[in-house]
């Protein structure tokens, strides 16, 4: 039994740790607040980003890494490796394995497994070091379950890198498998967010209330106009949530449906739930859904606003020859971006660092002020104080290929049978602060379903991520986001197989390449409800039997060779130890296999000697 779960929010641009004692599960303790925070940024999470020596050791992490980073020598910081927003390799490359590299600030290369790991074991240090303290008495890893959290959109085999990573940073290992639970970062937000209780209303579209919710002192002046504002105004459709644990919502009944968009700073997610009374169980309605739309397509955005004054050879250059002004341009473009709303009327001011300055004039022989006015972008303006000049109508066109995205993405979901009877729509996630992202969800779904907005809304998934590790059967039913399978061996009919299919073997005629399902795309599974399979090996003596499993986005499938087909992993049951001395001459081992959870496990037996047979399932390294 474990004395406390620990759950991790590895995020794109922020990362941060959360934990509850299994005794007093209503208490949820997010961790202590960092050093170092940046103006106008909470900082109750810490900055995902990674600093090695150029020996390649792990030195810092967080806010330390970033301003350790920027106080070396510009000469010798080039030979630090500094990591950041490295989370979305994960989601983006094909063919993760274990061996994929990551390229640091410098253009080095690095293993992403040894980064993940170093990032992992950091967390796993503070935690264990925070609760400590707590106790008075040294905290071992092994009272402890580990909660990690990633996209639901990710595949498996970036779940199981994951897990792979998490190994080697000593949370969990091969053999305490289940001390470690992969969360899928929507899951956890929903059921967090239908724990929470409504208790104060803001309306999101009024003026007051949006820029109460976005000023220094967020909540406090927010509450004050929003509680004026509810007096007036009864019917508000938009609320803002307090976070009060403990009770389920009032206000969903058995049965309600709603989404939840989790917009962070790398992916968007969204996930459709169904409430089951009386437990308040949570049952999928329909697959995970998403793409790469968060917050960093912002910071691309304005990337690519520079490349258009300034030229992109300059900027390429830049980030190679001085990368650490590159990352102090970024920190002061992330807390301009934070001040945008959809009724600004002023511009934002965006400090240039000197050596950016002074780097194009050698580059160029003239001056940023020349390139601005050259560069005939209109709402982008030079001002004597140093600084780049944007109006609100550019910070706006920044966000709106990303907001965009998400909106279209919504629509779509909203077009599903399964989703169009939603009641409300959860709005969380770092990106979700965004009052320009809330103005467009506002406008494009206020009038389907009721959109909520959890008031510290960065932690959430972190809080829910807590709650899943001390419950994770509370989400029942999942779907299924591929069809998954394996090749085999059928008797040949004629006119229903192809006759290229066709092999004759011992005078039995075999079709071979049909596709044995074990889910469908979009499938529901309960949580616990097994796939059951038996394989036999093709000689008595055989050791090993490994089987290759197959993976579709959709469902019609009758051959592993039709389009969109794709080996995805292998199933390998290791017989050694498993035979008595009188094998049977056909010999039956059964695997079972569960889709129901938030990764693909599988189990197996020989039927003739019940005894259990060595399995393992692999989407990284086959």
């Amino acid at each position: 039994m474990f004395l406390v779960v620990v759950a991790i929010d590895f995020g794109t641009t922020s990362s941060g740790y959360a934990y509850s004692f299994t005794k007093e599960p209503e208490c949820i303790h997010v961790m202590r607040r960092w050093e170092g925070g940046d103006p106008g940024v909470s900082n109750q999470k810490t900055p995902t980003t990674i600093l090695l020596t150029p020996e390649r050791k792990f030195h810092s992490f967080g806010y330390a890494a970033r301003d350790f980073y920027h106080d070396l020598d510009p000469n010798e910081a080039k030979q630090w490796l500094y990591l950041e927003k490295f989370k979305m390799k994960l989601h983006t490359t094909g063919d993760l394995t274990m061996d994929t590299d990551l390229t640091a600030a410098n253009g080095k290369k690095i293993k992403a497994l040894e980064i993940f790991a170093y990032a992992l074991q950091y967390f796993k240090e503070q935690a264990l070091k925070e609760l400590s303290d707590q106790a008075g008495s040294e905290f071992e890893n092994s009272d402890v379950r580990w909660v990690i959290t990633v996209p639901a959109i990710w595949k498996q085999p970036a779940k199981q890198f994951m897990r792979q990573a998490a190994y080697q940073a000593g949370l969990a290992s091969p053999e305490t498998a289940e001390q470690l639970i992969i969360a899928l970062e929507p899951e956890a937000a929903s059921i967090y967010c239908r724990k929470l209780r409504l208790h104060q209303m803001i309306e999101l579209s009024s003026k007051a209330a949006v820029n109460g919710y976005s000023s220094g002192d967020t909540v406090g002046a927010g509450f004050a106009q929003a509680k004026e504002h509810i007096r007036r105004n009864r019917q508000s459709r938009t609320f803002l949530v307090e976070n009060v644990i403990g009770e389920i919502w009032s206000e969903l009944e058995e049965g309600d449906k709603y989404v939840v968009v989790d917009s962070g700073g790398g992916t968007v997610d969204l996930t459709v739930h169904q409430i089951r009374l009386p437990e308040g169980h949570l049952k999928e309605l329909y697959k995970a859904t998403g793409g790469p739309y968060g917050s960093l397509g912002v910071d691309y955005e304005f990337e690519k606003l520079l490349c258009k004054i300034f030229g992109e050879d300059f900027i390429e250059q830049f980030k190679i020859k001085r990368p650490a002004a590159w990352v102090d341009l970024m920190i002061a473009f992330e807390s301009r971006k934070r001040a945008a709303a959809p009724d600004r009327t002023n511009p934002l001011n965006i400090t240039l660092p000197f050596s950016f300055i002074d780097y194009y004039k050698k580059f160029r022989g003239h001056s940023v002020e020349h390139a601005l006015r050259k560069s005939n972008v209109d709402f982008v303006k030079w001002s004597s104080q140093g600084m780049l000049r944007m109006s609100p109508d550019a910070m706006n066109a920044l966000f709106k290929p990303t907001i965009d995205s998400i909106i279209e993405h919504l629509r779509d979901l909203f077009q599903k049978p399964e989703v169009s009877t939603v009641k409300f729509l959860f709005l969380v996630g770092g990106f979700a602060e965004a009052p320009l992202l809330q103005q467009a969800v506002q406008a494009a779904f206020g009038d389907t379903c009721r959109i909520i907005i959890p008031q510290d809304v960065g932690l959430t998934i972190l809080k829910g991520a807590v709650l899943f590790g001390l419950d994770p059967a509370v989400i029942k039913v999942r779907r299924s986001p591929l069809t998954y399978g394996v090749g085999v061996l059928n008797r040949y009919v004629e006119g229903k197989h192809p006759p290229e299919k066709l092999l004759v073997k011992d005078g039995t005629r075999w079709c071979t390449d049909v596709f044995d399902k074990f889910i469908s795309a979009d499938q529901s599974v309960a949580l616990g409800e097994l796939v059951k399979r038996s394989y036999t090996p093709a000689k008595p003596s055989q050791l090993v039997i490994v089987i290759n499993i197959y993976s579709c986005e959709h469902d019609e499938v009758s051959f592993i060779t039709d389009p969109g087909v794709k080996k995805c992993g292998t199933l390998r049951l290791d017989l050694t130890g498993t035979s008595s001395t009188a094998v049977p001459a056909r010999r039956e081992i059964q695997t079972l296999m569960q889709f129901g959870d938030t990764e693909i496990k599988a189990t197996a037996v020989d039927i003739a000697t019940s005894k259990s047979v060595k399995v393992g399932i692999d989407f990284l390294n086959y």
